[in-house]
Formats: C-alpha cells, structure tokens, sequence
C-alpha cells in the first residue's frame, strides 16, 4: 500500500539530526562521485531493484538521495523522486544499526526536501512498516493503492 503525508506538518528534523551527530553519525544529501560506492552497497544490503530506483535519485539535480554516514561507513540511505515524482523511497538501514533513530532522520531529510522543492503532499510508496510512517510522520494509507505503481513489475 502507499501511504500519504502532510508535509506542511512535519516534525522538525533537527533533534533527529543533532541526537545522531552527538553518537557520530552524519545525515546528508549524497555525493554524485559517491554513487557507485551507494549503489553497490543498496544492492548488496537490500536489493537490486532498490539499487535501480537510488540510481535515478542520483539523476536528479541535486541528488534526491540521502545517506547517514559514520566515519567511512554507510549505514542507511533513502530517496525521493524515483520511481515517480513527489515519492518516498526506498529507503533501508543497515540491520546492526536499526533502532538508532537513523531511519526517522534519513525520512525527515528527504521529506523536508519535498517540502522545500514546494510539495504539500508526498507519497510513501509500497510502504512495508506502516505503524512507523504513520507514529513518525502522520501518514495515512491511501485507500486501493495496492500493488499501485509497482503493479506488473518483473
């Protein structure tokens, strides 16, 4: 299912934020000369097709790709305005550092970037965890949006 967010009423993104750079942890908009190391790693933690969709986002100018970083590592990564324009995601976390509050900064980086780029509304697509877009963001399930845009995908 796809869901739907207010992004006039978002969170504010900056405790998320400064609660990450206190354990060393950077969220940022992706680098195009990083692309290569992003998408081999989205394709070897999540997906290939994940990979495809990050590949596009890094199309975009700017790059509609962010990533939190620790040191020289990636832990997570999300999108926007990949598989359609005004979407989330995807987005994913490295298993050994979910629970840190990375997913809820790399969510709001991209959100508030839809909101800058003058969206009111976005669209989580093909959400899997629903419980945690709707507590973190206020999104709301769109009702018949499954399979949605991904119907018929090889």
């Amino acid at each position: 299912m796809d869901m739907l967010v207010k992004l006039y009423d978002l969170p504010p993104s900056h405790e998320a934020l400064s609660r990450l750079a206190a354990a060393g942890v950077s969220v940022r908009r992706a680098l195009p000369p990083e692309k290569h190391k992003v998408l081999e790693w989205v394709r070897s933690t999540f997906s290939e097709a994940w990979a495809s969709e990050a590949d596009v986002a890094f199309g975009h100018q700017p790059v509609s790709c962010f990533v939190a970083i620790q040191g020289k590592s990636l832990l997570g990564f999300a999108c926007h305005d990949a598989t359609c324009p005004n979407f989330f995601g995807p987005t994913g976390v490295d298993a050994g550092a979910r629970g840190c509050g990375i997913g809820t900064a790399l969510l709001l980086a991209c959100l508030d970037d839809m909101r800058h780029q003058g969206f009111a509304y976005a669209i989580i697509g093909g959400v899997g965890p629903a419980d945690f877009y709707a507590k973190t963001v206020g999104a709301i399930p769109i009702e018949g949006s499954e399979p949605g845009i991904y119907r018929g995908l090889l």
